[in-house]
């Protein structure tokens, strides 16, 4: 595709994860520029066009796809709804970002990976720790031979709990901390490993903190095993105080490396009477606290963003596309599976008619 200059995008949602989205696009901003906005919720994308001077704003995000300089649109809403703003993203000849997971099912899965194929546009699966600087540092290393044979990779995410309230209500979010995080950390190791076939998952999660706000599991932990004899080690928590963790160990016949992504960009604070941000998840800033600076950059988000832009203009191939978000979702199930049944699975695991994958925990098939 010859180069038009900057492309536009359209951002679907005003939260928490939409504002990232548009101060990612800000951050870098010769290759993409956000032109408008579009939620159901009154005053907010108005307000999220206000903080980043986003030209036009829409209640309803089909009337945002009518707007015809529009070539990208960024999907930053309940998981529930992926599958049909996918569809109608895709039909009105525009590329598609989909926030994490890629859906709730398999079938909608097969479904968004279709519709985008038939239509001629791009689906790209929005996964920032592909991107994270410090986490690509550590591929690198293990690429040039730092770590001898790689044969066991961990990643763990933890803290208290999401922002938005839909995460808690597993009927628009499919599950709990497993479909929230433990997708990023799925997609991580296999990437991390050279993406060699998944042989088997096992997963124990429980509800343990906040039994009185879903039925979804707030701790989880996940163990895959893959075809080059290497294990995947995924730890994720909405059960832990304190604040955002976030971390990767690689373990290898000659090496070891273990980044912090966090603790290697904080100043470790102590405030008395507190004060404004620090860090994602954070819950005070009282007493002792680590803000960070960068954070968006330190996450991957901007580069993330900057290289679906660029993949619309041809310049670039997607490094993450729905095909990659459907590996991880049939992994979302086995683990589930597991769960509920307490074995290990093997996969391909393909089980018809779930609709929710956290219904394979909570009434597992046999």
């Amino acid at each position: 595709m010859a180069d038009r200059g900057r492309v536009k995008v359209g951002i679907i949602g005003s939260g928490f994860e939409a504002d990232i989205h548009a101060a990612s696009f800000r951050i870098l901003p010769e290759d993409a520029e956000v032109v408008a906005v579009a939620s159901p919720t009154k005053g907010h994308p108005e307000a999220l066009a206000k903080k980043y001077g986003i030209a036009h704003v829409y209640h309803d995000y089909r009337e945002m796809l009518k707007q015809k300089d529009i070539e990208m649109v960024t999907i930053n809403a309940p998981n529930h709804l992926h599958c049909a703003m996918t569809r109608d993203i895709a039909n009105a000849g525009k590329h598609v970002v989909c926030e994490k997971p890629l859906a709730m099912t398999l079938e909608e899965a097969d479904e968004m990976i279709d519709v985008c194929k038939k239509t001629g546009v791009l689906l790209m699966y929005a996964e920032e720790l592909l991107f994270t600087p410090k986490y690509v540092k550590v591929k690198e290393m293990a690429d040039q031979g730092a770590f001898g044979k790689v044969y066991l990779v961990k990643q763990s995410e933890k803290h208290f709990g999401p922002h938005a309230g839909w995460f808690w209500d597993v009927s628009k979010s499919g599950g709990g901390v497993l479909m929230d995080m433990g997708c990023h950390g799925i997609a991580f190791c296999w990437w991390f490993l050279g993406h060699p076939a998944i042989k088997s998952v096992y997963c124990q999660m429980g509800t343990y903190a906040h039994a009185d706000k879903t039925k979804g599991e707030d701790n989880c932990i996940c163990i895959l095993e893959f075809a080059n004899d290497a294990v995947g080690l995924i730890e994720t928590s909405w059960a832990k105080r304190g604040g955002m963790d976030d971390c990767t160990e690689v373990y290898g016949t000659g090496g070891v490396s273990y980044a912090d992504l966090h603790m290697g960009n904080a100043m470790p604070t102590f405030s008395g009477p507190g004060y404004g941000y620090a860090v994602e998840k954070a819950p005070s800033t009282q007493g002792w606290s680590y803000p960070v600076f960068e954070e968006h950059w330190n996450y991957g988000l901007p580069q993330e963003l900057r290289h679906f832009a660029r993949c619309v203009r041809g310049k670039e191939t997607p490094m993450v596309t729905g095909e990659d978000g459907r590996v991880v979702q049939e992994v979302l199930y086995a683990g589930y599976q597991s769960a509920g049944t307490g074995r290990k699975v093997e996969l391909p695991f393909r089980p018809k008619g779930v609709k929710r994958p956290i219904d394979l925990w909570r009434k597992p098939v046999a």
